[in-house]
C-alpha cells in the first residue's frame, strides 16, 4: 500500500524501518500513551521478524507514516472479517503531535480500506487517550464497547480500552 497527499505519504513497513520502530517502541515517552511507561523493551531482532508477518493485506499490514520524507510514525491495519478492519496509529516523532496530522492520516487510510470494501473500521484507544478519542469522534466513529481489563500496562497495571467503530456512512474525512 502507498497512499500520498501532499507531502504526506503512508507506505508498507520494510525490513528497512525496523531500527526505527525499535527505538520508538522502546521509547517510553513515545509508548506512554498505551502504558508502555518503559517502551516495550522488544529486540531488534524481534522488531524483524515481527515486520517479516505484517505484511500480507489478508491478514494485517504495519505501514510507515512519512511527512517530507522523513519518518514520524507508525500505522497498521488487521483484517478481521470481509466486513471489519481494524486500525491503528502512532505519531512516534513529538514534534509533529498536535499538529492535526492525526485526523488526515486516519482518513487517508480509513479511505482506502473502505474501499476495499470493508463495511466498518474498528479502532481502539487507551481510556486516558483523549486527544486519540476525541479524533476519532471528530471522524465520526462512534463508541461501541468499554473493554476494563482489557490488557496490562509495563507496570502490571489493569488498563481499561474504548473500543470505536466507523461506519462508511457516518465517516467524517478531513476535507
Amino acid at each position: 500500500m502507498k497512499l500520498q497527499y501532499q507531502n504526506i505519504i503512508i507506505r508498507n513497513a520494510t525490513i528497512d524501518d525496523a531500527t526505527i520502530l525499535y527505538h520508538w517502541w522502546n521509547d517510553g515517552r513515545v509508548m506512554a500513551h498505551a502504558g508502555f511507561y518503559d517502551g516495550l523493551k522488544i529486540s531488534l531482532d524481534d522488531v524483524i521478524e515481527q515486520l517479516k508477518t505484517e505484511n500480507d493485506p489478508k491478514e494485517k499490514c504495519r505501514l510507515i507514516i512519512e511527512i517530507d520524507q522523513q519518518k514520524i510514525g507508525e500505522m497498521i491495519y488487521f483484517h478481521r472479517s470481509t466486513k471489519l478492519a481494524e486500525i491503528g496509529i502512532k505519531i512516534c516523532e513529538l514534534t509533529y503531535q498536535n499538529k492535526g496530522y492525526g485526523k488526515i492520516l486516519l482518513s487517508m487510510l480509513i479511505s482506502e480500506l473502505f474501499k476495499y470494501n470493508y463495511k466498518q473500521i474498528k479502532i481502539t484507544t487507551n481510556i486516558n487517550n483523549k486527544r486519540a478519542r476525541h479524533v476519532y469522534e471528530s471522524l465520526g466513529a462512534k463508541l461501541h464497547q468499554i473493554e476494563k481489563d482489557a490488557y496490562k500496562d509495563s507496570r502490571g497495571q489493569l488498563q481499561t480500552a474504548y473500543d470505536y467503530r466507523l461506519n462508511k456512512d457516518d465517516f467524517q474525512c478531513f476535507n
